[in-house]
Order: C-alpha cells, then sequence, then structure tokens
C-alpha cells in the first residue's frame, strides 16, 4: 500500500491504523504528561497489529483466541488513551480524533465477534 489506497483486509486496516496512532504520538508535545501519553498510545495502538499477524500462525484455536483477545486488550486501552487525549485536550483539534476512535470501536466489535465465532466452533 502507498498510503492512499484503501487497505482491504484487517491486517491491512490495522497496519493504517498503526501508522495513525505513530502519527499522533509524534503529535504530543514536550511536556512529560504529554510524553507519558504518547509512549503510552504508541505501545497500546501498535500492538494489535502485530499480535493480530501472531494469530494468522496461531496454532490451535485456543492460541488463536488467546492472542485476538490480547488485540483486544491492547484496542481497549488505546480507546482510552484516545478519550484521554481528546479530553484534556492535548492536540490542537481533540475533534480530528474522532475517525480513529470510531475506528478503534469498530476493530474492538470486530476482533469481539471473531472470537465468540471461533469459540462457537465445534472442536474436533
Amino acid at each position: 500500500m502507498n498510503g492512499t489506497e484503501t487497505p482491504r483486509n484487517l491486517g491491512e486496516r490495522l497496519l493504517a491504523y498503526a501508522t495513525r496512532v505513530v502519527r499522533l504520538s509524534e503529535k504530543l508535545g514536550p511536556t512529560f504528561a504529554q510524553q507519558h501519553i504518547a509512549k503510552q498510545i504508541l505501545r497500546s495502538g501498535t500492538s494489535p497489529m502485530a499480535h493480530h499477524a501472531e494469530a494468522q500462525s496461531a496454532e490451535s484455536n485456543a492460541d488463536f483466541i488467546h492472542k485476538l483477545k490480547v488485540a483486544l486488550k491492547e484496542l481497549r486501552e488505546t480507546h482510552r488513551w484516545l478519550q484521554l487525549i481528546q479530553n484534556v485536550p492535548l492536540v490542537e483539534k481533540p475533534e480530528a480524533l474522532n475517525s480513529l476512535i470510531d475506528e478503534t470501536d469498530q476493530f474492538e466489535r470486530i476482533l469481539n465477534a471473531s472470537i465468540t465465532t471461533v469459540k462457537s466452533r465445534p472442536t474436533k
């Protein structure tokens, strides 16, 4: 992807999301609080991409579910950091974070649905 294409699958969407989080973290200012939050959101906002990639190579349904649950946990944390950045506000245009917050919510729903689907499959 060159940055102008629409991501086609969840892996590509998570990569684009992580890219947006990296860019956001770089926009936060130099104060102690801003840098603390920048580091936190950088960790939590980029890890779902990696955990999803690990899930694609899961050794079992249980392993797959575990990796998606970790990604989901990180997305929930990122959601809270985004809300804090918006509420303080720590960026010039806090309303600009609405689309990132919405996308975080979409990912949470997708991963929850995936986990539920795999759990409902009969075991072999």
